[in-house]
């Protein structure tokens, strides 16, 4: 669902960051811990974290019910948070 919100998102030129949903990274691993080490670890960040301002006119879900269902008004915001333990969505 490419939205002119999502558009947003992902089409910033004002830096150089790129805005990913999910974030990984590598915790320290020690010889000495008595389990199988977790070599990445990752985590699903809310699109509304790269939102600096509220888009004036930004798309709405066209019901109340899915607004409720998903949480959200708009359908920019929306993110499933299909990550699951294991999955690195990469």
């Amino acid at each position: 669902m490419k939205m002119k919100l999502t558009n947003y998102l992902y089409n910033r030129k004002e830096t150089n960051m790129t805005y990913t949903m999910v974030k990984c990274y590598s915790p320290y691993v020690s010889r000495f811990d008595p389990c199988k080490p977790v070599l990445k670890k990752c985590y699903s960040t809310p699109p509304n974290l790269y939102i600096t301002y509220q888009p004036k006119n930004a798309e709405q879900f066209p019901t109340a019910r899915e607004a409720l269902y998903t949480g959200t008004l708009w359908p920019g915001l929306y993110d499933p948070y299909l990550l699951k333990r294991g999955d690195t969505n990469e």
